[in-house]
Formats: C-alpha cells, sequence, structure tokens
C-alpha cells in the first residue's frame, strides 16, 4: 500500500483469532518502532516488550478490567500479542515527551501492520491498569526507573482494512497568517 492509503485504511482491530503472526512479520513491525523517532534522541530511554505469555496477557485483562469497573471485559480482545512502551523518565524532558515518543512509536507498528495485513489496536487503558499494578509491572521485568506509557496488540483478524471516506475538515483547522 502507499503510505497515504494505509494512513486512510488504519483502523482500531477488536476480533482475533488467537493466532500469533510470524515471527518474521513480527520483527517488520519492531523495525517501524525502532525507525520512529524519539524526542532528543533518547532512545535509551525507550523499552519495547513483547508479551506473549497468556497468564499475563489475562492478569493484563483482569486488571483493566477492574480498573473500568466491567469484569467481563476483555480490553486486549483476545489478541495473542501486546507489545508495551515503556519510558524512562529523563530530568531534561520536555512536558509529556514520555508519552508523545511512546505513541509515535506505536503509531508506526500500527501502519506498519496495517500495511501487512496484521490486527492491530493502540492499547491505552490497559497500559493505565498495568502501570497501576506493581505486581503485574514487577512481572515485566523492565530496567530500573522505566514505566508503561502504552501499547498495541496486534494478531491474525478476519476483518479486512478498506478504503474508509473522511471529511476534510473533521478536525478544525485555523490558518495564522
Amino acid at each position: 500500500m502507499e503510505t497515504m492509503n494505509t494512513i486512510n485504511r488504519r483502523k482500531s482491530v477488536r476480533s482475533y483469532t488467537g493466532e500469533k503472526i510470524s515471527e518474521s512479520i513480527l520483527q517488520i513491525i519492531l523495525k517501524a518502532a525502532n525507525e520512529a523517532p524519539v524526542g532528543m534522541g533518547k532512545y535509551e530511554n525507550v523499552h519495547l516488550t513483547v508479551i506473549e505469555n497468556q497468564e499475563l496477557l489475562q492478569a493484563i485483562n483482569e486488571g483493566a478490567a477492574k480498573m473500568f469497573g466491567q469484569p467481563d471485559m476483555q480490553p486486549l480482545y483476545g489478541a495473542p500479542t501486546y507489545i508495551l512502551v515503556s519510558e524512562k523518565p529523563s530530568r531534561d524532558s520536555i512536558g509529556n515527551i514520555e508519552y508523545s515518543n511512546a505513541a509515535i512509536i506505536v503509531h508506526n507498528m500500527a501502519l506498519a501492520a496495517v500495511d501487512l495485513g496484521v490486527g492491530t489496536c493502540y492499547i491505552w487503558g490497559a497500559t493505565t491498569a498495568l502501570g497501576a499494578n506493581p505486581a503485574l509491572i514487577k512481572q515485566l521485568n523492565l530496567p530500573d526507573g522505566f514505566f508503561p506509557c502504552c501499547g498495541i496488540i496486534v494478531g491474525v483478524t478476519t476483518e479486512q482494512y478498506t478504503v474508509r471516506d473522511f471529511p476534510d475538515n473533521r478536525i478544525e483547522t485555523v490558518y495564522l497568517q
């Protein structure tokens, strides 16, 4: 797909077959993460964790469902892989640069997944719940000082990425000349 077609077709996929993507496709998605820009070039302050352990995925699901007050909720939607982006705050960072870094890394991975026909969805709520659970954080084996920022789920899906029609003025734009 061309870039604008990939951007147009990107959507949140919330139904998965349970089948993992191939290792070669996963590596392409992780390559897209590594090619994302990071504020001030501080790649040492970013960490990726590929979670495919079903018990840990279930614990993350349950923790998030509890946080949302919806015990039957499945915030990871049955996806077999959750790629977590964690950050280490820098003393000289500006504002919320950690979340900006994580967001662009996840977006790069999402665009790669769409281009490859892989199901994907940004994960914010479950990541927030995970970050509030010290027992789960310990299971992630994060380097010292890192905290979960956001993530993305990926997996095989039967959903298709199709062309969508968006109005050009969906986001109000003001020109200052």
